[in-house]
């Protein structure tokens, strides 16, 4: 007589480092599908920018950083479209499983197909997959635990850390392969990168929870049409403007800001006055405006990694080691570097603590502020020419700049499943992913700033703003904590 192992329940798993052994296959494709997007995002300016001798598009960099910086904003407003997918028609596993599917496309195209059609169609997908696995890798992590299981922080911490493995290999064999054999080997190398995560996960899909496969809210099918026929109007008027001239490069960045910026306050409003969730679950979506403006803040500075630092590490940064000059890339691998090192030791900080750890808006505040004395870092260096900038100044930066990442993003993250009410649960991890998209968005504008006036207003101004911003903060964390409703 056989018999058949019962499932253990996650809040009893703990074969993967402690937590649950489902982590571990969410764990892996999220670091695949880093590994294309930071890769491919490692080369991406540097491909706008160059000349076509060097094998770029030759395109006026302060565009190009602004088309970086609207795309990286897009990934991150795309998120609502494949939260409302999840919550609304196919459920998060699904979606995640799609999504995946539609990034590898998208790296293929930015492989294989040459210039601006290249590009546009390789972004376009990459976006809109991006953002569709993103918001619902998020979700099916949070599902794996209760709201108050204690492991919560430090099983997003460990997910940040598959997150960061995926961001230091990415950027490393994409520069490398593009100094060596050319942009498209990078793009393909990404393609590759993404194929695997996909198999990978193809693999572990049946392990995951049940709840991963429920549709929250079904819409009713005689809705489907209506829906349809909307989106497809939406993409026919955006190819129509992009036709006429009114959607061009140097507006682009400017357009997905206010974008992000109507999509942000229609979601709020859309669940603050939403009659299924109650009113403490109203009152935590109150409390996570300002967590949402501080966010905003630290990405508008954090994502200055592919726009205004790889700017300055091309012109400005003295890459030679040991006689050989690295790539630009390589400079973004840092960051994931001291993540990788930096996280468990904050999981394992956070745990130790556990309810004596700081409040998540205190988190939040002493991140920004962080934040901000990264940027205040630049200011001795500034108005040097080529090679004025030591290797270990930019690496004391982006030290600085980790210690404040790891003090939003894996517990923002948290934050958002703890807060998110019933009838939103994957749209409320979409809403926190708005403030990145805003901020990735915002990163891209400044980026053009940069370029037109002194290095030192720029880092003053931009470091300054968000110090206050945390100092700010910090004095409402207490009003911020009681809105909370017990949840720190």
């Amino acid at each position: 007589m056989t018999t058949v192992e019962k499932p253990v329940p996650a809040h009893k798993d703990r074969s993967f480092f402690g937590q649950p052994r489902a982590l571990a296959n969410i764990f892996g494709v999220e670091m695949w599908e880093r590994f294309s997007f930071y890769g491919m995002q490692g080369i991406l300016l540097l491909y706008l920018y160059y000349s076509a001798a060097d094998g770029g598009l030759g395109i006026e960099q302060a565009t190009a950083a602004g088309i970086v910086g609207a795309y990286g904003g897009g990934v991150y407003l795309s998120t609502i479209l494949g939260a409302w997918i999840a919550d609304r028609v196919l459920g998060s596993e699904r979606v995640l499983f799609y999504s995946a599917i539609v990034i590898m496309l998208g790296h293929i195209a930015l492989a294989l197909v040459p210039g601006v059609a290249g590009v546009t169609a390789g972004l376009l997908l990459i976006a809109v997959g991006s953002g569709g696995l993103k918001a619902n890798a998020t979700s099916v992590v949070g599902s794996l635990y209760t709201r108050d299981d204690p492991r919560l922080d430090a099983g997003f911490s460990l997910f940040y850390l598959g997150i960061n493995l995926g961001a230091f290999f990415g950027p490393i064999l994409t520069g490398l392969l593009q100094t060596t054999a050319g942009f498209h080997f990078g793009f393909g190398l990404a393609a590759v990168g993404m194929a695997i995560g996909l198999t990978q996960y193809s693999f572990g899909r049946k392990s995951l929870p049940e709840v991963v496969h429920q549709v929250p809210s079904p819409l009713p099918r005689s809705r489907w049409t209506r829906y349809l026929v909307g989106a497809v109007a939406v993409v026919v008027l955006v190819v129509v403007l992009v036709l006429a001239g009114v959607i061009t490069a140097d507006g682009l960045v400017t357009l997905v800001i206010a974008l992000t910026v109507v999509a942000t306050i229609s979601y709020f409003v859309v669940i603050l006055r939403n009659r299924q969730i109650s009113i403490v679950e109203r009152k935590q979506v109150y409390a996570f405006i300002p967590l949402f403006l501080a966010s905003a803040v630290f990405w508008s500075l954090s994502q200055q990694q592919f726009t205004v630092v790889t700017i300055y590490t091309d012109e400005r940064l003295d890459r030679h080691l040991f006689g050989w000059e690295i790539p630009v890339s390589w400079i973004q691998s840092f960051n994931p570097v001291f993540i990788i090192l930096l996280s468990g030791v904050f999981a394992a900080l956070w745990t130790r603590w556990g309810s004596r750890q700081p409040s998540t808006p205190v988190k939040f505040a002493l991140g920004t502020a962080v934040m901000g004395v990264a940027f205040l870092g630049f200011l001795p260096f500034v108005g040097g020419g080529a090679n004025s900038t030591p290797m270990l100044a930019m690496i004391g930066i982006l030290f600085v700049l980790t210690v404040a990442e790891l003090l939003i993003g894996p517990v923002g993250l948290a934050l958002t499943t703890k807060l998110a009410p019933a009838p939103f649960r994957t749209q409320m991890v979409a809403l926190f992913f708005l403030s990145i998209a805003l901020g990735t968005a915002v990163s891209g504008w400044l980026a053009q700033w940069y370029t037109e006036v002194p290095e030192t207003l720029y880092f003053s101004v931009i470091g300054g703003v968000a110090i206050l911003f945390g100092i700010g903060l910090a004095v409402f964390a207490r009003p911020v904590l009681r809105l909370m409703g017990g949840v720190r």
